[in-house]
């Protein structure tokens, strides 16, 4: 048994009632969106290795104590070291024993991309079988078909790959656009990314799915060669400070896609990518949106 503890906390104290509530021996903290689920709910967007400015105005700190804490004594403690008057509205839940393994895997049911394709953890069974089926589970690398960009990438790839195609997956993440697209017909696949956990992933992913014909790089090596296809599901500065790379790999006549890009941001990558390749809002879903382009012959 854990006990669950929730303090209200503006965004210039909740930083600091996070650490000091470790210190004062939570098993661990996070930091929420006070106003989750309603119309003042304030998502927090920022590419890797950037710090955002500032938190939501109201949070929620929720801290994991263990049953024997003397939980008003950690709270006195904590609001103390934080530098406040006094401790903060709080509400204190039971956490029971539960089977974490079998409580992960139930949120995480089968995902229909569209009618060709399945996206299936290993514990379900294939809700198609006719249906082209990813067996995928979630791991260390980025990628089970749940988010939006990786839907909107998959979606494309299931009209865009035609038998013998060559298809470069930059930004590999777990594997599952260059595993999609060999599964849809590509003849070859190449999937790199600077994250050795995402290669690894990728090529144990491949293995799990019968995928033979693609090959996984850390994208620390230099990439070359140019390919029908090239998608690429990063984040919108990467993906513009890569612009000139990125087509250099397209074939001409060949197709390029985008994901990663939120809706505003969609300009900003047009125009990066203007002075090689015409882009275009494909499609949006959830905020986030796919460019798609043909390099000219």
């Amino acid at each position: 048994m854990w006990h669950s503890v929730s303090l209200k906390a503006a965004a210039e104290q909740a930083e600091a009632l996070s650490d000091a509530l470790m210190e004062a021996g939570a098993l661990s903290v996070s930091i929420e969106d006070a106003d989750a689920g309603t119309e003042q709910e304030k998502p927090q967007f920022g590419e890797p290795g950037s710090i955002n400015e500032r938190l939501w105005d109201h949070s929620v700190v929720i801290a994991l104590f263990d049953a024997s804490a003397n939980i008003p004594a950690a709270l006195a403690q904590a609001a103390d070291v934080a530098g406040l008057d006094d401790v903060p509205p709080f509400s204190i839940e039971e956490i029971a024993e539960q089977n974490w393994v079998q409580l992960t895997q139930s949120q995480f049911d089968p995902i229909q991309i569209n009618e060709r394709l399945w996206i299936v953890p290993s514990w379900h069974a294939s809700p198609d079988p006719t249906a082209i089926n990813i067996e995928m589970d979630p791991g260390m690398a980025f990628g089970t078909g749940s988010h939006s960009t990786t839907r909107l990438c998959l979606q494309w790839l299931c009209s865009a790959v035609t038998p013998g195609d060559s298809v470069l997956d930059y930004g590999c993440g777990s594997g599952i656009l260059g595993i999609a697209a060999a599964k849809l017909g590509a003849s070859t696949v190449f999937g790199c990314d600077i994250d050795q956990a995402a290669v690894d992933a990728s090529r144990a992913n491949a293995e799990r799915n019968a995928v033979s014909n693609a090959a996984w790089q850390n994208s620390g090596i230099h990439v070359q060669g140019q390919y029908d296809i090239v998608v690429a599901n990063i984040l919108t500065n990467p993906l513009c400070i890569l612009a000139p790379n990125l087509v250099s790999h397209v074939k001409p006549g060949g197709r390029l896609a985008l994901s990663g890009v939120l809706a505003p941001q969609a300009e900003q990558v047009i125009a990066a990518y203007a002075p090689y390749i015409a882009l275009q809002v494909g499609d949006e879903h959830e905020g986030w949106i796919r460019l798609e382009g043909c390099k000219a012959c």
